[in-house]
């Protein structure tokens, strides 16, 4: 089995007295795929957005390819490898987050540049390669308000892989978008995994988990309480936590 690309060991994380993930450790190797599901409030989007330390872990430990940051380090060392790990993730939110001031090439070259240091004539060939491969080159020049949502998030999609990260990390990208515009953003998704992205999403697109992750993991009261490939979890879960979602799919509950 290759290397894990992403390492999180032995991981807590508290809101005041609420304990919303209980030591929680799960590996992924590169080029892999892996889907986290589970009922709003399972701890999934939290343990997303502890591996870029959007949120501060409590207790354990962060490892992105090979940069590994313990929860309880601090100081100027600790904030350099926390920095190295944002350098290797690439972000997408529910909401987009593009800067409405900017056009979308605009955004999607503020990062490199302003981050990363890259020259700005380079930055525009990334960008302009990336909004090619999502379909949205000919709305570079546009501003986000002209954009439908499901254009918004694939400029976001843009936008993380102009950064080159290691890893793609998705918090329920479709989750705000109509429901005919789900389907575009999903496609890109699959083109990214097909591309050979490491990729790590939270989502209730049980379709898309079935379809392309190479592993599902569930989520329950902030445990990981079921992890299989695909066929096995939806065909025959071992946890009833996760046939009771798998049942509220298939009747169309969700």
């Amino acid at each position: 089995m290759p290397l894990p690309i992403v390492k999180i060991s032995n991981l807590d994380k508290y809101f005041g007295r609420l304990h919303v993930l209980k030591n929680v450790s799960v590996e992924v190797p590169e080029r892999q795929v892996v889907c986290l599901i589970g009922r709003s409030g399972s701890g999934k989007s939290t343990l997303l957005r502890c591996i870029n330390f959007l949120e501060e872990p409590s207790h354990g430990s962060i490892e992105v390819d090979g940069v590994h940051v313990p929860a309880e380090s601090k100081g100027k060392e600790r904030n350099q490898l926390v920095h190295d790990v944002r350098l290797k993730t690439g972000m997408v939110f529910q909401e987009f987050n593009l800067f409405p001031h900017m056009t979308v090439l605009e955004n999607v070259i503020e990062g490199p540049v302003t981050v990363k240091g890259i020259d700005k004539k380079r930055a525009i060939e990334l960008a302009e390669q990336n909004l090619d491969s999502v379909g949205m080159f000919f709305k570079k020049d546009e501003y986000p308000m002209r954009l439908s949502g499901g254009q918004k998030q694939r400029v976001a999609i843009a936008r993380a892989l102009t950064m080159e990260p290691r890893v793609m990390l998705f918090d329920e990208p479709t989750s705000a978008l109509d429901p005919e515009l789900i389907g575009e953003v999903l496609n890109v998704m699959k083109k990214v995994a097909n591309e050979g992205m490491t990729m790590i999403v939270v989502t209730h697109e049980m379709g898309f988990a079935r379809e392309v992750a190479d592993r599902v993991i569930v989520m329950a009261d902030g445990e990981l309480v079921e992890d299989s490939i695909p066929e096995d979890l939806f065909n025959n879960p071992k946890d009833p936590r996760t046939k009771a979602l798998i049942d509220r799919y298939r009747s169309g509950e969700q």
